[in-house]
Parts: C-alpha cells; sequence; structure tokens
C-alpha cells in the first residue's frame, strides 16, 4: 500500500525550480491568509488550483502525459485552464503580498515593480491583445505535430510547453476575471465577457479536426511507448474531444464569470459613465445669438 502510494506520489521527472516556486508561492500564501481575512472559499479556490498544478507537473501523472495523447492534453488542459483560472479566481495577489516580510516588500518588491525590465514586461505580457494572443497561440503550437515531436524528445523544451501554458493561462485569466473597472482594469469590462468566445472558437476547430482525423498525427507517442492499450486513433480521438468539449465548457464558465463581474460593477456604480453630448455649438447670426 505505501509502495503504491509513493509510487504515485514521488514526481516522474524532479524539477528544483518548479519545487522552489511551487513552496514558496504556498508559504507566502499560509503567511498572507493567517494576516489578512480571506473567505474560505477563496482559500478553496486557490489549494484547488495549486493541487491540480502539482499533480499534473510533479507526480507520477507526468508519466502518463508524457506516453498517451489524451493524458497529455488533459495535462494541458488542467495547467492551461482549469487551475490558472482557479487560483486567479482566490484573487491572490494581495494575499501572497501580505506574506512577504516587511522589509522584503520595501527592499525587494518595491524597486522590482517600479524597475524598467519589470515594466517593460508586465506592460507586454498583460496587454490584452498580447494576452488573448498568447492564450490562444500556445494551444494551437503544441498542437503542431512536429513541434509535439520536439517537445516528446527534448525534456527542456517538454519544460518549456508546460510552462507557457501555465503563464499565459494565469496572464489571460487575470485579466478576463480583473474585478476592477477599466480603468484601472487593462481590459474593458465588456470584452472580458466577449473575449472568451473569441478565444475557444481557434480552440473547438483544432480539437474538431483532431478528433475527426483518420491518420495518426502523433505517432511518436508510439515511439515512447504508450501507458495504456488503447487503439491510436481511439485515443487521439478522446484527446481532441478534451481540447474541443472540456476547454470550451471552462471558457464559457470564465465568461460567465466575467458577466458577474459586470453585473456587479454596475450595481455599486463602478462603471465609468459616459460623457453627456454637448448640445450643438451656438451659431452667431448678425447681431444675435442664435441656436441651432
Amino acid at each position: 500500500m505505501i509502495a503504491t502510494l509513493l509510487k504515485w506520489i514521488v514526481p516522474w521527472e524532479f524539477s528544483w525550480v518548479f519545487l522552489v516556486t511551487f513552496v514558496l508561492a504556498c508559504v507566502l500564501y499560509l503567511r498572507g491568509s493567517r494576516r489578512l481575512r480571506v473567505p474560505p472559499g477563496r482559500q478553496l479556490a486557490f489549494w484547488s488550483g495549486m493541487a491540480i498544478i502539482y499533480l499534473s507537473l510533479h507526480t507520477y501523472l507526468d508519466y502518463y502525459a508524457e506516453h498517451e495523447f489524451f493524458m497529455h492534453r488533459l495535462q494541458q488542459l488542467l495547467l492551461h485552464h482549469l487551475a490558472p483560472l482557479l487560483i486567479v479566481t482566490a484573487y491572490p495577489a494581495s494575499v501572497l503580498r501580505a506574506g512577504l516580510p516587511l522589509s522584503w516588500r520595501v527592499h525587494l518588491l518595491r524597486p522590482l515593480q517600479r524597475s524598467w525590465p519589470w515594466r517593460m514586461v508586465m506592460g507586454v505580457l498583460m496587454q490584452p491583445a498580447v494576452a488573448s494572443l498568447l492564450f490562444i497561440m500556445f494551444v494551437l503550437m503544441w498542437l503542431i505535430p512536429s513541434l509535439q515531436t520536439m517537445a516528446m524528445l527534448d525534456w527542456r523544451v517538454y519544460r518549456f510547453m508546460n510552462w507557457t501554458m501555465l503563464i499565459s493561462g494565469f496572464a489571460y485569466w487575470s485579466l478576463v476575471l480583473d474585478h476592477r473597472p477599466h480603468p484601472p482594469g487593462r481590459m474593458v469590462v465588456g470584452m472580458r465577457v466577449l473575449s472568451p468566445a473569441i478565444t475557444m472558437t481557434p480552440q473547438i476547430l483544432a480539437g474538431a479536426i483532431v478528433t475527426f482525423s483518420r491518420t495518426d498525427l502523433y505517432p511518436i507517442f508510439e515511439i515512447c511507448g504508450r501507458a495504456f492499450s488503447f487503439n491510436v486513433l481511439t485515443g487521439q480521438m478522446v484527446g481532441g474531444l478534451i481540447t474541443w468539449v472540456p476547454a470550451a465548457m471552462i471558457e464559457s464558465l470564465g465568461g460567465l464569470m466575467a458577466l458577474r463581474q459586470w453585473l456587479r460593477l454596475s450595481r455599486n456604480g463602478r462603471l465609468p459613465r459616459q460623457q453627456p453630448r454637448m448640445r450643438a455649438p451656438l451659431a452667431m447670426s448678425g447681431q444675435g445669438v442664435v441656436r441651432d
């Protein structure tokens, strides 16, 4: 029993970078949640998202993601859609910041946020058009068979693929689920509701192409050795359906959550009001002034 449990807990490919980053985020959130009043629902969303990330990347489940196409698509769905959505829903930025010691906030975090490299990177990454493009681009890019083969054969490309999916997911959902009006929020409130419908369309198309393909698009999984005795085309069809249906459902949920935020902002009077139209200019006529 213990041996079986250890098999699933021990990572398939150990990563110090991931482990240090993960533990640091957990410690900061724990410290911050003791200093700030964080509702239980937000804490549950944060820890659920973190658990999904850890299980997807640093347990034996990663083995199946490297040896079966549909498991790989499930892993990417969790990293790109569900986990970032859950964590962003918890609005953890203020909690993580509160978890830092005061001296670190003053001498490290504040200078970093004011530095031009940080402002440049965040200005580009968090620009709505760029974040939306990267969000959908990385899904489609890693579905290209040649790039998928490269990722499966080179562990560095494989980890880069997972990090791009995770980071682009965080950037996109942070814009869509922003609880602030625009400005200071970067994305227009109405666009937050519409954006998921736009980004899901290419994914639905790509998922449908993979689902209905009658040829093995990803023979690399046969070369690496498949984890299950599934028919090749059956596994590919399931992987295409995962890219198609659950991804669209999660994005639809994100759009509904953005709509809820829009209604809340409107109800609280926090949306910018349109300026009243100027009355027609006065026209000078002769010695008098005549209104048009």
